[in-house]
C-alpha cells in the first residue's frame, strides 16, 4: 500500500481537518503536530496547496488583509477527509505488519512516536 499523499500532502490536510486555516497557520499546525520533523518551506507549502486544490481535496476559502499582509485561507472539502482516512488506514496498515515482522523476528517494535527517522 504506497502512500497517495506524501508526508506534505498528509500534514496539510491533518492541519485542514481541524479548520480553516491560511498559509502560516497551516505551517505553524504542520510543526506542531509532527513536533517538528516535517516543517516545510513556504514555497513547498504552497506548491503542495495547489496541487491538492487541483485534486479537489482542498479549496481555496477567502482571503483578507492583516496587518498589511495578505492572508489567503483553505478548508479542507468531503474528498481531502475521505483521502486523509484512506491515508491514515494505510498507515495503520504498514505498522501494523512492520510490528508483525518485527516481533516474528524476535525483535521488539519501537513504540508509537519514539522512533529515529524524521521526515523530509
Amino acid at each position: 500500500m504506497a502512500s497517495t499523499l506524501g508526508p506534505t500532502g498528509f500534514w496539510i490536510l491533518t492541519a485542514l481537518a481541524g479548520g480553516r486555516r491560511h498559509g502560516y497557520n497551516i505551517l505553524r499546525e504542520v510543526d506542531a503536530a509532527s513536533s517538528g520533523r516535517a516543517a516545510m518551506k513556504v514555497t513547498t507549502l504552497y506548491a503542495a496547496l495547489e496541487r491538492l486544490e487541483r485534486e479537489g481535496l482542498i479549496r481555496a476559502d477567502g482571503e483578507e488583509v492583516v496587518g498589511g499582509r495578505a492572508r489567503r485561507y483553505f478548508a479542507i472539502e468531503d474528498a481531502g477527509g475521505a483521502a486523509l482516512e484512506a491515508e491514515i488506514a494505510a498507515l495503520e496498515h504498514q505498522a501494523r505488519v512492520a510490528r508483525e515482522r518485527l516481533r516474528a523476528a524476535g525483535r521488539p517494535a519501537m513504540q508509537p512516536g519514539f522512533g529515529r527517522a524524521a521526515l523530509a
